[in-house]
């Protein structure tokens, strides 16, 4: 869930990134290099983004994750690691494949030791740890005080597609608590964001949530943009299955 969608003149990176922004996490994790260190980590985030949008692969994200601990060396690494080990395991809970929140918790509290504060790689941790507590331990308060944690450093690091993930959360919050302005100035920062990066996968997301505060026919256009691309990507992100029916409303996944 972090990157900036932009990868300079690395072909490798902007293939990887083509194919994951298109829900081709398999394909992506493919055109990694077998060894090392980084590549390992990068395949594993690939399989476990995968699980979430999916609910498929687990399996496969569980080997690649053990692959990525074995070879990870020092603090960032391992605390990356443990940072993946805490995703796949809230994935697992938040999809009801199997109870797996002590797990999270713990790997995501082992990543906090691990990584060091300012660090890029804190902002991605801040905001796993605010999706356990939104969705998971239901804590609205210290979920918003981590998401905000993430938004601070995201910017600073310039990790826009983080970005859209913290504004896109941020937003939800509000939008239960019925500040509508502030809601829809986050969802539209958020859309802005993920077509500005090509990030087509989470586009859907975020169409299907800016049009929970619009009223119609504003409303309904977006929806209807939001289930073509959910078509168009073979139904992912799954949970939007029930967040583009309009009887019940969807809450933000991620």
């Amino acid at each position: 869930m972090s990157g900036n969608g932009t990868t300079g003149d690395d072909p490798l990176q902007t293939a990887v990134w083509r194919l994951r922004s298109r829900a081709c996490w398999v394909d992506a994790a493919a055109l990694l290099p077998a060894d090392g260190a980084a590549p390992a980590l990068q395949r594993a985030a690939l399989l476990v983004e995968r699980c979430l949008y999916t609910e498929r692969g687990w399996q496969e994200a569980e080997d690649a994750l053990r692959i990525a601990e074995a070879l990870a060396h020092g603090d960032e690494e391992r605390g990356a690691a443990a940072c993946e080990r805490g995703q796949l395991a809230y994935a697992a809970t938040l999809h009801r494949v199997r109870d797996r929140v002590d797990e999270a918790r713990a790997a995501l509290g082992r990543a906090a030791a691990l990584i060091p504060p300012g660090s890029a790689g804190r902002a991605l941790l801040d905001f796993r740890r605010g999706l356990l507590a939104e969705n998971l331990t239901r804590s609205p308060q210290a979920a918003r005080a981590a998401y905000r944690r993430a938004h601070a450093s995201a910017a600073a690091h310039a990790d826009q597609l983080l970005l859209s993930f913290t504004w896109r959360h941020l937003a939800g919050l509000a939008l239960r608590d019925g500040e509508l302005a502030e809601a829809r100035h986050g969802f539209t920062e958020s859309l802005r964001i993920r077509e500005e990066l090509g990030y087509l996968v989470g586009t859907a997301p975020a169409l299907a949530s800016l049009a929970e505060t619009e009223e119609e026919p504003e409303a309904s256009r977006l929806r209807e943009e939001a289930a073509r691309l959910f078509r168009l990507l073979g139904g992912v992100p799954t949970w939007l299955t029930h967040q583009l029916t309009p009887q019940t409303p969807g809450a933000a996944t991620a």
